[in-house]
């Protein structure tokens, strides 16, 4: 069973020691680990994701130890495991308010496996990016990237005469603008002379829920995943 652990605390050294030291005692495999220390803004980020030994059911006893391990050493430490069987995953549903300490909150106390951005046109923060990091927050742009990237993709690529126009679905991570994040794109064609009022109308109506939904149903389904800050396609067993 593939878990991720994410610890997000001030800058120190060694932080991410006990960490690797339980999971690695306990026979779990480390696939990918990634850490940040920035000292001007005095924060550590760790994302480590590695294969669990133990049963479903066991993970409460790895949740539990991260806990002793936050507590002892001043980090807030998440534990997830994407539900291969039972229930769908629980998304979070964000209303747009720019208040990312609440939003954390919300997410763990609902315990949602994925925070969907619906052109939410705001930057999180890199903190909250690590708290969530391996691939559980998905953002829609309603532009085709990396071509028309900013807040107006619609407006640029029609002042640029375009006649093909889409939307983007991608995972965020905390690099701005990284790349090679990209789950899904849709685009759509107009005739020449098409206001942009139309295109408009069609990319918000029609484009961007059909590429949302799409784009949500390969995470979903397990058909990709974000190692090492680039989607992969994820070979399921036969």
């Amino acid at each position: 069973m593939r878990v991720v652990v994410t610890a997000v605390g001030p800058n120190n050294w060694g932080l991410a020691d006990p960490i690797i030291q339980y999971l690695t005692t306990v026979g779990a495999t480390i696939a990918e680990i990634q850490m940040y220390n920035h000292a001007p803004e005095g924060l550590f980020a760790l994302m480590l994701r590695c294969q669990w030994p133990g049963r479903r059911d066991t993970l409460a006893e790895l949740r539990s130890r991260m806990a002793e391990v936050g507590a002892d050493q001043g980090l807030s430490i998440r534990t997830w495991a994407r539900n291969g069987t039972g229930p769908p995953p629980r998304i979070g549903d964000d209303q747009g308010v720019p208040d990312n300490d609440r939003l954390v909150r919300i997410l763990d106390e609902s315990e949602a496996d994925y925070l969907v951005l619906a052109r939410y046109m705001r930057v999180l923060p890199a903190a909250v990016c690590w708290r969530f990091a391996g691939g559980r927050i998905i953002n829609l742009h309603h532009g085709l990237l990396p071509g028309f990237p900013g807040a107006q993709p619609y407006r640029d690529a029609f002042a640029r005469h375009m006649l093909t126009y889409g939307a983007t679905v991608h995972f965020i991570v905390p690099e701005l603008d990284a790349g090679e994040q990209t789950i899904h794109q849709d685009a759509f064609t107009v005739a020449p002379g098409t206001p942009l009022e139309e295109v408009t109308r069609l990319g918000e109506r029609e484009n961007e829920p059909r590429c949302l939904v799409e784009g949500l149903r390969r995470v979903v389904d397990g058909e990709v995943e974000l190692h090492y800050h680039k989607v992969v396609a994820v070979r399921k067993a036969p």
